[in-house]
């Protein structure tokens, strides 16, 4: 018997929308952060979700994101499209440009702003995935959605054909635990976590990976922390989840992880450093402390990328990142 593999596993970076202003993609950006992510040893790329900022952006941009990220990862590893929007119409939209240009998948949050019941959210998705016709992930994002996909209803969903995954950013291993028992029996469903604190414990239940969002920033930290604890190296798992948090404590300040990732990423010398309206840079305070991590790592973090990057930031800004 053929045992079944999940098709999305590992380290999956929910990957920022690097911007020149609110309606440009900083397009020499994107194409320095795709290649940084890929030297990385990251296994997929996730553009347009929370990470982002796709709610807040431009649907023509938006576009032009799946274009370009499609573009730039030319098959290398897996593009799965987040194509989270209030309006049917608009997430299918999405979806057929995923597919036009050559994406793995796409994923979808429920709709948010209105209340809706469970069965409302199953039946949104079946809509989707059958006008949108390739495989989709679950996204449950409580927080920012205010709607839980409940595990009876994953794994309802899971019996739809090509739905063949979920990302949880629930902050819940609980929910975790008791979605991976009702798919017991089902090795071909992949179980993703956003959450980097609770990546190795959510592989040593028995999920597959997470779309970390600081492997943007330091990616072969996430990959290496994810191998770790597939591999069972409880030694070395507990180690890199220990580098894990103290990357956290540097780069996350406040209720939104984008501005010290953004603002990280600046530093590197990787893209601008700009956030989409109505988001606003971190205080001087916060901007130090981000910079003296980074500092720090800096070699650790772009390794044989380090000589190009270097060019890049020799044109930065004062304030350390690239010019907008």
């Amino acid at each position: 018997m053929i045992q079944q593999r999940p098709r999305f596993r590992g380290i999956i970076t929910a990957m920022i929308t690097p911007l020149t202003d609110q309606h440009t993609i900083d397009q020499q950006g994107l194409e320095r952060l795709t290649e940084h992510l890929i030297a990385g040893g990251v296994h997929g790329l996730f553009p347009l979700g929370t990470t982002g900022e796709a709610s807040s952006l431009p649907m023509e941009l938006r576009m032009g994101m799946i274009t370009q990220v499609c573009r730039l990862a030319n098959g290398r590893v897996p593009v799965v499209v987040c194509v989270t929007d209030t309006s049917l119409a608009e997430a299918t939209r999405l979806a057929q440009k995923a597919q036009d240009c050559g994406a793995a998948a796409i994923a979808s949050a429920p709709p948010n702003y209105y209340p809706i019941t469970q069965d409302e959210i199953l039946r949104y998705i079946e809509k989707l995935v059958r006008q949108a016709g390739m495989p989709l992930l679950l996204y449950n994002a409580p927080s920012f959605t205010h709607h839980t996909i409940e595990p009876e209803t994953v794994r309802r969903a899971a019996g739809i054909e090509n739905v063949v995954g979920l990302k949880d950013s629930g902050m819940d291993m609980n929910y975790f635990r008791e979605v991976h028992a009702g798919l017991a029996g089902r090795g071909d469903f992949s179980l993703l976590v956003g959450p980097e604190e609770l990546l190795a414990e959510c592989v040593l239940l028995g999920g597959h990976g997470g779309m970390a969002a600081g492997s943007n920033i330091y990616p072969r930290l996430f990959v290496d922390l994810y191998n770790a604890a597939a591999a069972g190296d409880m030694a070395g798992m507990k180690t890199l989840h220990q580098e894990v948090l103290q990357f956290g404590r540097a780069i996350y300040h406040g209720n939104n992880p984008l501005r010290g990732l953004k603002w990280g990423l600046g530093r590197l010398g990787i893209c601008s450093s700009l956030l989409s309206d109505p988001l606003a840079d971190y205080s001087p305070e916060k901007k130090a402390i981000v910079e003296r991590y980074i500092d720090q790592h800096r070699s650790a973090i772009l390794g044989n990328e380090t000589s190009s990057f270097q060019q890049e930031k020799q044109g930065s800004s004062a304030n350390g990142d690239i010019r907008r």
